[in-house]
């Protein structure tokens, strides 16, 4: 299939041609990634990339970010931010409170470079999810294409192979605070002991891990059905030993396996 010729596609590209210049909230993953690809090929020369750099968010992650705006031939800015007062506890609220500052700041950046509108890579499945940041995204007026042209992530996975984009088959990623439980006092340290017990797990063959973090204890997550591979891997005894040298205690395996945030009212 030509990438042309797909329904959403072409909303999505006319949906972008409306705004004339556009600066992308852009983090690298498999959404961003590909709103910016069609981005520059809908306003050639007119797209700005925005990366926020804070410790919560893996330099990995920003390092990949860099490369992929670079083999786009797309300006990229990484702007780089503290962690906030009121995050420094981790708060249920978490993920508004950091979406309305960190936008606010992108906004404010992407005028100064001449860019009035400025979009991000929420997608059409995201409504079904608990999301409480797409309040903030919402009073800023910041921009979803891809919601408003119906792309769901499996589309846009398909979508990004036909384009020949690396990050098609990469795993969600989500900001390092997100490991840490609610009303938890957040440090630096803490953040890259995660970041490197995580990255460990990368490169021992596990992408799509979580790595939540329990004062001394480490509880791993995967895929349920990822689980069974961890477990018989050559490479779990390593696994423990690098976490055990990073400074956790306890090693552990949660049996549940990864899931996504339910809204607090659904817990039981």
């Amino acid at each position: 299939m030509l990438i042309n010729d797909h329904t959403g596609y072409q909303a999505l590209y006319e949906r972008l041609r409306q705004f004339g210049s556009l600066a992308v909230a852009f983090s690298g993953g498999v959404d961003s990634t590909f709103l910016l690809k069609a981005a520059s090929d809908a306003l050639a020369g007119k797209v700005l990339a925005l990366t926020v750099s804070a410790p919560y968010i893996p330099q990995w992650e920003i390092k990949e970010a860099s490369e992929l705006a670079s083999m786009m031939q797309v300006p990229h800015l990484i702007i780089p931010v503290e962690i906030l007062p009121a995050l420094s506890n981790n708060p249920p609220e978490r993920c508004y409170i950091c979406k309305k500052a960190l936008f606010g700041r992108l906004i404010e950046e992407a005028q100064k470079q001449g860019y009035q509108h400025i979009a991000d890579g929420t997608n059409a499945d995201d409504v079904y999810d608990f999301r409480p940041g797409r309040k903030a995204l919402k009073e800023l007026n910041v921009h979803s294409p891809l919601l408003e042209a119906g792309l769901g992530k499996e589309e846009i996975r398909k979508l990004s192979a036909i384009l020949g984009l690396p990050t098609a088959g990469k795993p969600a990623y989500a900001c390092l605070l997100t490991r840490i439980p609610h009303n938890t006092r957040v440090t630096e340290d803490a953040l890259r002991i995660i970041e490197e017990a995580e990255r460990y797990l990368h490169s021992a063959g596990f992408p799509d891990v979580r790595v939540r973090h329990h004062g001394d204890i480490a509880r791993i997550e995967v895929p349920r059905h990822i689980i069974p591979q961890l477990v018989s891997s050559a490479q779990l005894a390593k696994i423990t030993a690098h976490l055990k040298y990073l400074g956790y205690r306890y090693v552990t395996l949660d049996l549940e396996g990864y899931r996504k945030p339910v809204p607090p009212e659904q817990k039981t």
